[in-house]
């Protein structure tokens, strides 16, 4: 047995490890990706083939711990809030997708899969619809790639940029939830900017994500697809248990608080994976045009949400 460890512990391993736990003791969900990408580029990711369906599984464990610290009224607020400039958005930036991406001269499955990401949740709706376009592993990377370098770029620049214009904790949520990607990063830069914010994030997000399967229907009709596979987000259904659980049961009410702070930990955890996932072979891989619709797509979606927000 001794053997065994000593053959398969290594530096690299343990290194690994240590960078985990600095990551979690500076409970920082930016700092946590910025050291999971830096460790990798530096050392290397001893874990490679294990972190993407670790990170997977964590998020969404992490997004429903979170349920328990949300109050249902205050989400059905923030819902009503957020649900008409969803659709509006949603629909805007898919147009807008075809449109630019044919402007670019891009395959139409990878403007089709940039667009999705873009209006709803990353990577979670490029993985839903690519199965529906019958897109090809080249077009799903390309996509992913592009959505996860912008998601990374957007948790270091929302919090400053909101505090720069004196958003409040709602109207960053709201933007955040709208103008970011990949639920990971929506809810990393809003428990940076505050609890109102993180409610109100988390909650349009979630009902943002709901609207991968009319989208991967549409998608269908769109591209005359055969295919039937539509991936549903079943974890969001357990973060409207965890949060009725909250609500109602006093028991449960007591002990959500430390539940809510498993459930950040394992946030930061998610995030230095996702830094560890990320590999300079990966960035290269993307292409300069895909960047370039993706930046597009970004930066509308981004300006118009956060004049809506703060002058709407």
């Amino acid at each position: 047995m001794i053997k065994y460890f000593q053959a398969h512990i290594t530096l690299q391993k343990i290194l690994f490890f240590v960078f985990i736990a600095i990551s979690l003791f500076l409970q920082s969900p930016a700092i946590a990706l910025l050291l999971g990408f830096a460790f990798t580029l530096i050392i290397g990711n001893p874990f490679g083939k294990h972190t993407g369906k670790i990170t997977n599984i964590l998020l969404k464990a992490s997004v429903v711990g979170l349920g328990f610290g949300i109050n249902l009224s205050a989400a059905i607020t923030a819902s009503k809030d957020g649900v008409i400039f969803t659709m509006i958005s949603i629909a805007f930036t898919i147009t807008l997708g075809f449109i630019i991406g044919g402007m670019l001269k891009i395959n139409r499955k990878t403007s089709h899969l940039l667009a999705s990401g873009t209006a709803i949740c990353g990577g979670s709706a490029i993985a839903a619809v690519g199965p529906v376009l019958n897109a090809n592993e080249k077009e799903m990377s390309v996509s992913l790639g592009t959505i996860f370098l912008l998601n990374s770029i957007a948790l270091f620049i929302f919090p400053p940029i909101a505090h720069f214009f004196s958003l409040t904790q709602h109207q960053f949520g709201v933007w955040a939830a709208i103008a970011i990607h990949d639920t990971s990063s929506v809810v990393g830069a809003a428990s940076i900017y505050g609890q109102e914010a993180l409610q109100t994030a988390t909650t349009i997000k979630l009902v943002r994500t709901l609207w991968i399967v009319p989208v991967a229907l549409l998608t269908a009709f769109l591209f005359k697809s055969k295919s039937k596979k539509v991936t549903i987000p079943y974890f969001i259904g357990f973060f409207i248990i965890a949060m009725l659980l909250s609500s109602y049961f006093p028991f449960i009410a007591s002990i959500s608080g430390s539940i809510v702070l498993i459930s950040r930990l394992g946030l930061v955890l998610t995030l230095f994976l996702i830094g560890a996932g990320l590999s300079l072979d990966k960035i290269k891989s993307v292409g300069i045009k895909p960047l370039i619709l993706g930046i597009i797509l970004w930066v509308v979606i981004s300006v118009v949400s956060f004049f809506v927000v703060r002058y709407l």
